[in-house]
């Protein structure tokens, strides 16, 4: 299959192009390739390449900066995604597109399922959430991805934030009831090799097993580097700058990916000490 990449110099999008092109026709293309906020370039881009599906994982990815750069936070998000599906959907071509559990206000208490209704919190959840009903008003057919937590070798995430403040300071913050579901960004690209090669439609939720809180992430982060002599103190998320635009509960459910693939995602303890593993990070 001839696949397009978006966003393919970041994470995810190097890992998707390293697991999509074993067995398939891979090209990436980034920002600097196209004008997302242009329609005609968005299709003049699909048409010269001529692929038989796409997947998008261009984002605007901070959330902080995102509540003042609320214009160019959109037209990553939801704009470029209206254009895409779009141009997609003239060419009869699938899109594939990765968002994110901002989309959910974190209160649910339980892992959230792909037919929980969202509620986002800030700019940021709420231009991911215009993009995917974007996608879904205009995109035929499509595939959703949601995830969290993301890490991986490629771009800034949340590990390497972790490890480079371990770099400065002999103790660090972090909150202990804030909880989510860490997930490698190679792991994600596998899961999406899965539900592209199977012909999958509709929305999924795609993370690595199990849930832990921010605090127990650095606690672990900390020790499988082999970074004892920095300490962690317990905080609770009212006490975090910008503590309003991250919901409380970011868990995701994987039961429809299992149910539908018969496949699992690694425990993300398994997954984190392979990223710091292969990233050089272990001591």
């Amino acid at each position: 299959m001839k696949i397009l990449v978006l966003g393919h110099k970041e994470m995810p999008g190097r890992d998707l192009m390293l697991g999509l092109s074993v067995g398939h026709e891979v090209e990436g293309k980034d920002m600097e390739d196209f004008d997302i906020a242009d329609p005609k370039d968005c299709a003049r881009m699909v048409e010269e390449y001529a692929p038989e599906l796409i997947v998008n994982a261009l984002a605007y990815g901070d959330v902080a900066s995102g509540q003042e750069d609320r214009d160019r936070c959109f037209a990553v998000n939801a704009v470029a995604v209206k254009h895409l599906a779009l141009a997609c959907r003239e060419r009869g071509i699938p899109l594939v597109h990765i968002s994110g559990a901002e989309v959910f206000d974190g209160r649910k208490g339980s892992p959230y399922a792909e037919e929980d209704e969202p509620a986002p919190l800030g700019v940021y959840g709420a231009s991911r959430l215009e993009g995917e009903r974007f996608l879904q008003a205009f995109a035929e057919p499509y595939l959703l991805i949601r995830t969290g937590w993301l890490f991986g070798r490629h771009g800034g995430n949340l590990v390497r934030d972790i490890l480079e403040q371990a770099e400065n300071a002999k103790e660090l913050e972090a909150a202990e009831d804030r909880i989510g579901s860490p997930t490698f960004s190679r792991d994600l690209a596998a899961a999406v090799r899965v539900l592209i090669e199977g012909g999958h439609r509709g929305i999924f939720h795609v993370a690595n097993r199990g849930r832990c809180s921010l605090y127990e992430l650095v606690c672990k982060t900390l020790q499988y580097s082999g970074r004892c002599d920095v300490t962690v103190r317990p905080i609770r998320s009212s006490e975090e700058s910008g503590a309003a635009l991250h919901g409380a509960w970011s868990v995701l459910s994987g039961r429809k990916f299992f149910a539908q693939t018969g496949k699992t995602l690694p425990h993300w303890q398994i997954a984190l000490q392979d990223y710091l593993e292969h990233a050089g990070y272990r001591r």
